[in-house]
């Protein structure tokens, strides 16, 4: 079967940056549903689109086509009494940029904290970089009416909706996401 809108696609990557240093080994097949659902990046899609299962490739998404460019307006330092305690390296926390005129919440990462400081990172984990991903094609399937109805894809390694043994996001929404 052909990699096409309404299909499920699984593939096998690696990520890593322009110069081959490994990001994400992607130990978990990224499984996704085909076809501008933004369930993984255009790029992906563009490659992948009409392929069918053994195909692989190396490509490389430059920052524009992936998370953007790094903004240094983004990063904010705030006093510490500002932050729940214990605090550390690596936390994230949902707030406003400067100026919000009816923007969105954005995450902010925790970046370094001194005395009674602590500063605080909105640009994604991979913004500003090039992306190279290594990508296996390793199952192709027609996507469920439910799948294309909620535009992601359920089950393994998808999202479920009211499972009783569902305990939260894990596995939810499977996508390229930065180890952190």
């Amino acid at each position: 079967m052909k990699i096409a809108k309404n299909t499920v696609v699984t593939v096998n990557y690696k990520l890593s940056d322009a110069q081959d240093n490994l990001i994400e080994d992607g130990r978990q097949p990224m499984v996704y549903l085909h076809g501008g659902y933004e369930n993984t990046l255009p790029k992906i899609e563009e490659e992948l689109d009409g392929k069918e299962v053994g195909y692989s490739s190396i490509i490389q998404i430059e920052p524009d086509d992936a998370f953007g460019d790094y903004d240094a307006a983004l990063v904010k330092v705030e006093p510490r009494s500002r932050l729940p305690e214990p605090l550390e390296v690596g936390m994230q926390f949902e707030g406003m940029p400067d100026g919000d005129d009816g923007e969105e919440a954005m995450i902010f990462t925790v970046t370094e904290i001194a005395d009674d400081k602590v500063v605080l990172d909105g640009n994604h984990p991979l913004a500003g970089m090039a992306l190279r991903f290594a990508l296996s094609v390793a199952d192709v399937r027609e996507a469920s009416e439910e799948e294309i109805a909620h535009g992601h894809v359920h089950g393994a390694h998808g999202h479920h909706h009211g499972d009783e043994d569902d305990e939260g996001e894990e596995g939810d929404h499977v996508a390229i996401h930065p180890i952190h």
